[in-house]
């Protein structure tokens, strides 16, 4: 073991760059050879660490960004007594750190690390919410409910972990709901010295860990109210950290979901009858045989659903799922003074409940009611400043409703969120720029105009492992002949490749609508043609592309990034148009009338990069390894014919290009 030093200095950044040389610790590594942009990557990381900065680097594919951002993370956080989170997208590249990367780094780092993975709470089931819906199972639970309750219980008297994952079958969502692991009532007070108490458990091994690994979406359900954020002294989640955000393309994306506002119809509907159903009777205000208190719920139920069917009655869902509110009051006020009775009446029934935990659970119903009353009072009357407001419909079958408020432009809120003056986050991921070394568009959108900017390239020789096809004869898509063009080229280049495709639509419909009248032709070829939103969730897709031969994926939105196939099984990638975001979203129109308000031009400072950005994305999926080779294709010739087209050019590896 080498001592730990405290002092830093520059010495701690000399000592990252020998790590990765090319006799350094992790040359004894399997598989490990030198790359010096992963070294130039970790000598950043280690420095922007050291001097308490924001870094933002871009790491083309191949470079090794997860082990050039660990390396130092783990060091400087044992040595200064500091945590590590790293925040990531995708549960694949989640499974990489924690089943490869950080185990290579146990063997080969002279020191001695913890690493956990964190999960939303309502992943854990708690105890004691179990054995208390266990013994008010007849006031709480239908039949089938009951049965249920009984499978999880059987099941917690044997699992290790006590989390979702570890369930065969999913749980019915309504019983699950009432004996998993909730903020205020399964607490460090109630539950920390239970040893079965799985969340607390997964908590203590947290605390303890040096580094936590968990994904964009819970980080920002944890981050909460940017105005806390602000408030903190230091740190981000725990008093001592700092943030690797890894697929920090994503960032933008997963924040505008989780900052603002967001009441769901059927969560609310979900809070009210547990507190009474009048359906099956049951409910805890039952359990507390609070006559006034049913009665309650069962007419907030009623008003609940009127107003709800106002606001649909409202909304033209024509375009799509999403409907934009331009104006204050879509619908008259007819449900927050019913929440505000009976949050009132539960008030009053926690005064008179003995047991704790029974009022731990009224009083978490409570909160959730407060909110969802705030949040429709500040949709009704838009009283959240710059932002954008819209009713979705969600649901299996889209038939529920909620209503949701976002900031329209995230930069200000993120920079006093994640890039402030006594906190470090750095930020990663190998598509960040849009033809400036700067990462000025990236940086601009996220608030991270005071980061330090960092572009590396790829190791990988794409001029001999790549060529670029480009159709410049494909017709226009509003052409009538523009179809049957299509097929005919995606027929053509399959057929050059054996299959081994990924096939990248921007619109599901008309991937639908090529893979039906395509399915002849993989039959005749015998190529196996797999389609995504066929009922097989992705990593199941992902599975069969690698393992049957001649397989060719069409795939839209999450099959452009995110996905990695090395070696043969995945030769050719065909970008079927350029992926210019539609704006089809209540979030995007309003991002692009922002600009516009703004004396810019919307294209060019907003569709044009994130166009930019996504083909580099789908683009990136071919080359995964120094010995894959294979072809793209662009069946779109705008990117030849408009004067724009250079810009996508210029962004995209460089490689032999043919044009027919």
């Amino acid at each position: 073991m080498i001592a730990l030093k405290d002092s830093l200095g520059t010495e701690f950044v000399e000592r990252v760059r020998t790590i990765f040389s090319e006799n350094g610790l992790l040359s004894k590594a399997k598989n490990f050879e030198f790359r010096p942009q992963q070294q130039e990557m970790a000598v950043a990381v280690a420095r922007a660490l050291e001097e308490d900065r924001h870094l933002v680097v871009e790491a083309g594919t191949g470079v090794g960004k997860s082990l050039a951002y660990l390396v130092p993370a783990i060091l400087f956080a044992l040595e200064q007594h500091k945590k590590a989170i790293v925040s990531t997208h995708t549960i694949n590249l989640q499974e990489q750190l924690l089943y490869k990367d950080i185990p290579i780094l146990k063997k080969v780092l002279p020191v001695e690390f913890d690493a956990a993975l964190m999960k939303g709470r309502q992943n854990y089931l708690c105890p004691r919410r179990l054995e208390r819906a266990l013994q008010s199972s007849k006031e709480l639970f239908t039949g089938p409910e009951d049965n249920e309750l009984n499978r999880i219980a059987e099941w917690a008297s044997k699992t290790r972990d006590g989390s979702l994952s570890d369930l065969s079958i999913e749980p019915d969502p309504k019983v699950w709901a009432q004996v998993c692991s909730e903020a205020h009532i399964c607490t460090q007070k109630t539950c920390g010295q239970n040893p079965r108490c799985f969340y607390q458990q997964a908590r203590k091994k947290l605390l303890a860990a040096d580094v936590i690994v968990l994904n964009h979406t819970l980080l920002f359900v944890l981050l909460g109210d940017p105005k806390q954020q602000e408030e903190r002294e230091s740190g981000f989640l725990f008093p001592n950290d700092f943030i690797i955000f890894d697929e920090a393309h994503r960032v933008e994306q997963v924040a505008s979901k989780q900052i603002g506002v967001g009441v769901s119809q059927y969560g609310l509907r979900s809070t009210i009858q547990r507190l009474y159903n009048s359906r099956t009777r049951k409910g805890l205000f039952t359990v507390m045989r609070d006559a006034a208190g049913v009665r309650l719920a069962a007419e907030s139920i009623d008003d609940l659903e009127k107003f709800f069917d106002a606001v649909e009655s409202k909304s033209d869902f024509r375009k799509g799922r999403e409907f934009r509110v331009r104006g204050v009051d879509l619908v008259p006020d007819t449900i927050t003074g019913r929440l505000v009775a009976l949050q009132a009446r539960i008030a009053e029934v926690v005064k008179r409940a003995d047991d704790e935990i029974l009022k731990a659970e009224l009083q978490e119903f409570g909160r959730r009611i407060r909110d969802a009353r705030d949040g429709i009072a500040i949709f009704l009357e838009q009283s959240a400043p710059q932002h954008v407001y819209w009713v979705e419909r969600t649901g299996k079958t889209a038939q529920f409703l909620s209503l949701n408020a976002a900031p329209i432009d995230l930069a200000p809120v993120l920079r006093r969120m994640i890039f402030r003056d006594n906190a470090t986050c750095v930020m990663t991921s190998a598509t960040l720029a849009v033809g400036r070394a700067d990462l000025a568009y990236f940086r601009e959108r996220i608030g991270a105009t005071e980061a330090e900017p960092l572009q590396l390239g790829s190791p990988f020789d794409f001029q001999k492992q790549m060529k670029m096809f480009v159709v410049k004869k494909m017709p226009d898509p509003r052409e009538a002949t523009y179809q049957k063009e299509l097929e005919r080229w995606i027929a053509h280049f399959v057929e050059k490749t054996g299959g081994c495709a990924f096939v990248l639509f921007t619109s599901y419909r008309d991937m639908q609508q090529v893979a039906g009248e395509m399915q002849k032709f993989f039959v005749e070829k015998k190529m196996n043609l797999l389609v995504q939103g066929g009922g097989a969730p992705r990593s199941k897709l992902l599975e069969q592309f690698k393992s049957e031969p001649r397989s060719v994926l069409f795939g839209t939105d999450s099959f452009w990034g995110g996905v990695d196939v090395p070696g043969e099984a995945l030769s050719n990638v065909i970008i079927t148009r350029l992926p210019f975001a539609v704006p089809d979203t209540p979030l995007i129109e309003a991002k692009l009338e922002l600009v516009q308000e703004r004396g810019g031009d919307a294209f060019t400072e907003y569709s044009l990069p994130e166009a930019i950005l996504k083909l580099r994305q789908g683009v990136g999926r071919l080359i995964r390894t120094k010995s894959d080779h294979g072809i793209i294709v662009i069946l779109d010739n705008r990117i030849v014919t408009k004067p724009y087209g250079r810009a996508f050019m210029q962004a995209l590896p460089k490689c032999p290009v043919e044009i027919v």
